[in-house]
């Protein structure tokens, strides 16, 4: 088994996985994301995500099993950075091998490294066998805090609020 980082080239898998993780999380009419969105995005400058790729042998090939996807926040009453897992997929007929937690096992190290107080992430409700894992782990869930999102014509009225008023 291999944990690493993702280039340009693992587009096409990276993409692949966003839309099977789209479909098992029922949201696959969501996704718009294209290689070419991805290639700006995680690859360009500024780089706003980072991608781990899990490979490992499969009938003497090397082939990706998942991918962790990531990026930086920041606690200020730690006054250190966090990393923010945003995505984690393993392919259905390889959970439960282990291959999930090798996948968060490297993201833990990269936290460390960069002196990251935490590491976390959302899940949605019903995804039992995920909250079970993450609860396997050590992962203690957030009970206490709401998750809010802003998105289309509403963050499109919010920001136009912040244009009226500097004008």
């Amino acid at each position: 088994m291999n944990i690493r980082t993702a280039t340009a080239d693992d587009l096409p898998t990276i993409l692949h996985f966003i839309r099977e993780l789209a479909e098992y999380e029922r949201l696959a009419d969501r996704v718009v994301a294209t290689e070419d969105s991805l290639r700006a995005t995680l690859f360009g400058n500024p780089r706003f995500a980072e991608v781990l790729i899990g490979e490992d042998h499969v009938e003497g090939m090397v082939e990706p099993f998942g991918f962790a996807l990531f990026f930086h926040n920041y606690s200020t009453f730690l006054a250190r950075p966090g990393v923010y897992l945003e995505d984690l997929y393993v392919r259905p007929e390889l959970r439960g091998k282990g291959y999930g937690r090798a996948l968060l096992s490297r993201l833990a190290s990269i936290a460390l490294e960069r002196n990251c107080g935490r590491v976390e992430w959302s899940v949605l409700n019903w995804n039992e066998p995920a909250i079970r894992f993450y609860k396997n782990i050590g992962a203690l869930p957030m009970d206490q805090w709401t998750t809010f999102r802003i998105t289309g014509g509403a963050l499109e009225k919010l920001a136009c609020y912040s244009r009226e008023a500097r004008d």
